[in-house]
C-alpha cells in the first residue's frame, strides 16, 4: 500500500502544504524579533482566509483576493498592536482573544460562501524547466506564492542580517529601553512589525482558501497558526530554520494524508493528529534546554514598553 505513494508528487505537495505555515511563521518571527508575542496568528490567518476568499469570488481575481487577505490580516494585527502597545494590555491574553475573535468573525463573514469555488490561480509557466523529469514536477510546477514565500524567507534573512533597519528591529526586541534611549520609536517599530506579520498571516490563510483547498470551510486553518508559532521557537528565531521547520511540519501533514489515501492499517485519528503531536514533542524537547531557549529568544519578548517608566 505504501508503494502506491508517488514520492515525486509527495515532495511537490509538501511545498504547497508548507506555504501557508511558512508565510505565517516568517511574519511572526519578525514580530517576535521586535519583542512582541502575538498569539493571535490563528485568528489573523482565518480572517485572511475568508477576506481573501470573498474578495476573489466577488472580483473574479485571485490577486485581488490575496491583496484583501493581506489587508485583513494587517488590520487584525493593528488591533492587537493598539491594544498591547498603546493601551498596554497583556500580550498573551490579547493574542488569545484575537484568535477567538478572528474565528467568530470569519464564521460570520463566511455565511453564504460555503460550496462556492474561487477563481483558479494558475501555476507559473517556467518554460522548458517545467518539463524536466522529477525536478520539473517538484520545483518548477507551482504557483507564484510558493516561490514568493521562498523569496520572502531570503529577503527576511538578508534584512535581519545586513540592513540597518533589521539591526534596529533586533535592538528593539533585545532591549526596548536602550533602543528608546538611543532615539528609536519603539512603539512605531513594533506596530510596523505587527502589520508585516499580520499581512503574512493573512496571505497564509488566503493560500489555504484560494489554492490549497480551494473553498471556504469554517475553521479551515485547523491549528496552522499555532504550528506557525511553534515553528518560530523551533527555528530559534532564525529565518533559514523557519523554512526548514515549515517544510518539516508540512511534510508530516502531507505524509499523513497520503498514508490515509493509501489505506495504511493505522486508525485515521492517529494519522490526523500526528502533525500536532510532533509539534508538541518538538516543543518539549526544546523546552528541556531552557538556557539555550532563553539565549536565542529576544530578551524583551512579551514585555510591554512605556516611555515614561
Amino acid at each position: 500500500m505504501i508503494g502506491s505513494i508517488d514520492p515525486v508528487l509527495l515532495i511537490a505537495s509538501l511545498m504547497v502544504a508548507s506555504t501557508p505555515i511558512l508565510l505565517a511563521a516568517i511574519g511572526e518571527m519578525i514580530v517576535e524579533k521586535a519583542g512582541v508575542l502575538n498569539l493571535g496568528v490563528e485568528g489573523m490567518m482565518i480572517v485572511g482566509a475568508i477576506t481573501g476568499f470573498i474578495a476573489a469570488v466577488e472580483s473574479g481575481s485571485p490577486l485581488v483576493g490575496f491583496a484583501a487577505a493581506a489587508c485583513g490580516g494587517a488590520l487584525m494585527a493593528l488591533l492587537f498592536g493598539i491594544l498591547t502597545q498603546i493601551l498596554l494590555s497583556n500580550q498573551v491574553a490579547t493574542g488569545l482573544a484575537l484568535t477567538l475573535f478572528g474565528l467568530g468573525l470569519s464564521s460570520l463573514m463566511g455565511q453564504g460562501y460555503n460550496g462556492i469555488r474561487p477563481p483558479a490561480t494558475a501555476a507559473l509557466d517556467l518554460g522548458p524547466v517545467s518539463d524536466l523529469p522529477v525536478l520539473g514536477k517538484i520545483l518548477f510546477s507551482h504557483d507564484w506564492l510558493v516561490y514568493g514565500s521562498l523569496a520572502l524567507v531570503a529577503a527576511t534573512w538578508a534584512f535581519l542580517k545586513y540592513s540597518r533597519a533589521g539591526l534596529i528591529l533586533r535592538a528593539v526586541g533585545e532591549s526596548h529601553d536602550a533602543a528608546h534611549a538611543l532615539g528609536y520609536k519603539v512603539i512605531r517599530i513594533r506596530l510596523m512589525a505587527l502589520l508585516f506579520g499580520g499581512a503574512c498571516a493573512g496571505l497564509g490563510g488566503a493560500y489555504l482558501s484560494l489554492i490549497r483547498v480551494p473553498q471556504w470551510t469554517e475553521g479551515m486553518t485547523a491549528g496552522a497558526g499555532w504550528i506557525a508559532l511553534a515553528i518560530v521557537v523551533f527555528a530559534s528565531w532564525k529565518a533559514e530554520r523557519v523554512l526548514l521547520g515549515a517544510y518539516l511540519f508540512g511534510g508530516v501533514t502531507v505524509l499523513q494524508l497520503n498514508l490515509q489515501a493509501a489505506g495504511v492499517a493505522i486508525p485515521v485519528q492517529y494519522l490526523s493528529m500526528a502533525p500536532y503531536l510532533i509539534t508538541i514533542l518538538v516543543l518539549v524537547i526544546i523546552s528541556a534546554d531552557r538556557s539555550r531557549a532563553a539565549l536565542n529568544a529576544p530578551a524583551s519578548l512579551g514585555q510591554n514598553f512605556h516611555a515614561s517608566r
